[in-house]
């Protein structure tokens, strides 16, 4: 018995162990497109004075990096429309943020619209791409999915970000009524051959968390820079955690409205009856 039960111990966490390893490889997979724009943004911090503006050369870099995703089939050309559109709606946001001093970008460059350089919104636009590769890689469905009001309060929560400074912040109460509008919502994911789930408030959190030390890693390396950054590099607010938690949700709503084109012919569901859980 004590053999028996020691054994299937070692048994389960061998395979907790592996189910780990493997989310952690296909996680490393969905953000390839985040890596290759942090690591390009790393080498033009390294780069000594040139006579094309930083800021520049990262808007064709970006570009370039986006025909090489849709070139080695990372993405469809769907997907890459997704991925420009999340680009349009970060330099929207991006444009609302710098002209109220929220941040700035303090380098010069050709390629820049009311002080925010066009590749500004390539980190949205990775956060559009790890989104895509997610839901394909990991083969994502949602049960318990309220379309409707998830959508309604993602396009209030980024309507509120951008007016909050003429009118009251409504974030936490917008907030609250997403946590009641996803309670019940899952999302079914796969790793190898077992089928998992967590709870999509969750998800939200965790990948805010990421998206809050993407920040901190673009802020150290230049790419933009907060006003309490102008004496020196500082780590950003741990509030922004909290904000990007919020924020991901509108580019969530919009993929999940997206249908880009599956990997294995026929509509992509949404939402379908999930496979047991491990």
């Amino acid at each position: 018995m004590v053999y028996r039960d020691i054994h299937r111990i070692r048994h389960g966490t061998g395979v907790f162990v592996g189910q780990l390893a493997l989310f952690g490889r296909l996680q490393a997979r969905c953000c390839a497109v985040a890596v290759a724009l942090f690591a390009g943004m790393a080498v033009a911090k390294l780069l000594p004075a040139l006579p094309v503006a930083r800021y520049d050369l990262l808007l064709a870099y970006g570009v370039l990096l986006t025909c090489v995703c849709h070139l080695l089939g990372w993405e469809t050309r769907r997907e890459v429309a997704f991925v420009a559109v999340c680009h349009v709606l970060g330099l929207v946001f991006e444009l609302v943020k710098v002209h109220m001093g929220s941040w700035s970008y303090p380098e010069p460059a050709l390629t820049k619209i009311a002080g925010v350089p066009l590749y500004g919104g390539f980190m949205y636009a990775a956060v559009g791409s790890y989104g895509c590769r997610t839901w394909r890689l990991l083969d994502l469905s949602l049960t318990g999915y309220r379309a409707r009001g998830t959508t309604v309060l993602a396009v209030l929560l980024y309507a509120n970000f951008l007016t909050q400074h003429w009118l009251p912040d409504l974030r936490w109460v917008l907030g609250a009524l997403l946590l009641l509008a996803t309670s019940g919502t899952w999302m079914h994911f796969t790793v190898g051959s077992r089928r998992h789930r967590m709870p999509l408030a969750l998800s939200f959190t965790l990948v805010g968390f990421f998206l809050w030390l993407a920040e901190n890693i673009a802020t150290y390396l230049g790419a933009w820079r907060y006003p309490s950054q102008s004496h020196g590099w500082e780590p950003v607010s741990v509030t922004k955690w909290a904000s990007w938690a919020l924020l991901i949700t509108v580019i969530f709503a919009l993929r999940a409205l997206w249908r880009t084109e599956p990997a294995r012919g026929g509509p992509e569901p949404v939402a379908r009856p999930p496979l047991p859980s491990a």
